[in-house]
């Protein structure tokens, strides 16, 4: 069996572990859980690194369990929050586990032949019929408050350093999120909790409360991955624009590869340890290759490849390719028509932008077009100069004649069109 901890350890996704936890997982097949609130319907790539230990954990012949924290997402974990959590209702929860459930289906196999197959749970389940009277007998009488107060999350909520104090809901988080390592200790012998650094007192209180509810004997364990940041110190996974999802529809296969693309040399050799299942051999090789002519990109490249394929598909990875070489390389109309309305505005997010009226363009030669109601050109002039060297195109088809007229036909999605000046300066004109 393939040692966790040394694949963790060697990929940098170690931060603490409780002793006897390596021992267990070197005797037998362990089953281990990682817990994610439906706080959204997709999670993004700051969930990724929790993901990618529970993927790790199966290639390496355990069980893995994602809870989906149908009954804590309504409640909001402290841990890392400087304000509490909006609270969701049961139906936007189930909306959200089940998209979760899709998403976290691309990196585990819950169709596996033997017993490492994975599951998902939905702590909901177990604790919608508990009383407040069974929770108060169950776990309340068996986790001190000093206990509780201790916690660093606790903590830096009630010495000022957040704004707005911690709410009782808020401060039971922890016992909630202990009970469900409880349950699932005694429903399917789970024995090892996963999770982010900032969840280490979470779920020390889980294996606390397991020891207090069923023998200091128990085995039970918890080990957690660092939070990712980048190489500037900034927090991975945020952008300008905001989040990257894993979901197509907030953020697209194309943005997606570009964000792995363009991220520095030092963080590309850090993520790619902790977001692809490549082996040591392989990245140590990609490593040096790299470092023989870095501005090839060789780290960049692999990374987007393996996240894109692992979370969307090898099509998506093709087309997201061909959209990238519409603005840096040769390109055809063709590959233009095959975007996708969201894609096409991704990749021309930072040429300029004209929005004019529909009835002004269509009609409208585009000598007229391209210099009076969009100023590409500066002058009719410089346009006919430059339709004559060729260096006009319409959406990526050279412009012969400067009085061609623009037609319905022209639009792309109906509403769109790509103006070009040379080889490099892009215009995307939008009908209104």
């Amino acid at each position: 069996m393939k040692n966790f901890v040394e694949e963790l350890k060697w990929r940098g996704m170690l931060a603490q572990i409780m002793p006897g936890t390596e021992e267990l997982l070197q005797k037998q097949m362990v089953t281990a859980y990682l817990g994610t609130d439906p706080t959204a319907d997709s999670l993004h790539i700051g969930h990724l690194c929790g993901i990618m230990m529970l993927r790790h954990l199966q290639q390496c012949g355990h069980k893995p369990i994602i809870l989906v924290g149908g009954a804590t997402g309504m409640i909001g974990d402290p841990s890392g929050k400087s304000q509490e959590r909006n609270l969701l209702d049961a139906e936007t929860l189930y909306h959200n586990q089940e998209c979760i459930k899709k998403q976290v289906a691309k990196f585990l196999d819950f169709d596996a032949e033997g017993e490492n197959a994975a599951e998902m749970v939905n702590n909901y389940d177990w604790m919608k019929d508990f009383t407040f009277l069974d929770f108060a007998r169950t776990v309340g009488k068996h986790i001190t408050v000093n206990y509780m107060m201790a916690k660093d999350s606790v903590q830096q909520r009630l010495n000022g350093t957040a704004r707005d104090g911690l709410s009782f809901t808020e401060f039971t988080y922890q016992l909630l999120q202990g009970y469900d390592f409880l349950h699932l200790y005694q429903a399917k012998n789970c024995q090892l909790q996963l999770g982010g650094n900032d969840q280490w007192g979470n779920m020390t209180t889980g294996t606390e409360l397991i020891r207090r509810t069923l023998g200091s004997e128990t085995e039970a364990y918890a080990l957690t991955c660092p939070l990712i940041t980048k190489a500037d110190g900034k927090k991975f996974g945020k952008t300008e624009s905001g989040n990257i999802w894993l979901d197509r529809n907030r953020t697209t296969p194309y943005a997606f590869y570009q964000f792995w693309l363009n991220v520095s040399d030092d963080d590309a050799e850090k993520y790619i340890k902790i977001f692809t299942s490549l082996d040591k051999e392989t990245i140590d090789a990609l490593v040096e290759e790299h470092k023989k002519d870095p501005g090839y990109r060789i780290l960049q490249k692999r990374l987007a490849e393996e996240v894109t394929v692992m979370c969307h598909s090898k099509e998506d990875l093709e087309t997201a390719k061909e959209a990238s070489n519409i603005l840096f390389g040769k390109s055809t109309k063709d590959s233009l028509l095959k975007l996708d309305e969201q894609t096409l505005l991704d990749v021309f997010a930072g040429v300029p932008h004209y929005e004019i009226a529909k009835a002004d363009i269509i009609g409208k030669a585009a000598i007229e077009l391209l210099t009076t109601d969009a100023p590409v050109f500066p002058s009719k002039g410089e346009m006919r100069k430059l339709t004559q060297g060729g260096g006009v195109s319409i959406n990526k088809e050279k412009l012969s004649d400067p009085n061609t007229v623009i037609t319905e036909a022209d639009l792309l999605d109906g509403k769109y069109l790509l103006a070009q000046q040379g080889k490099k300066k892009y215009f995307l004109i939008i009908a209104k």
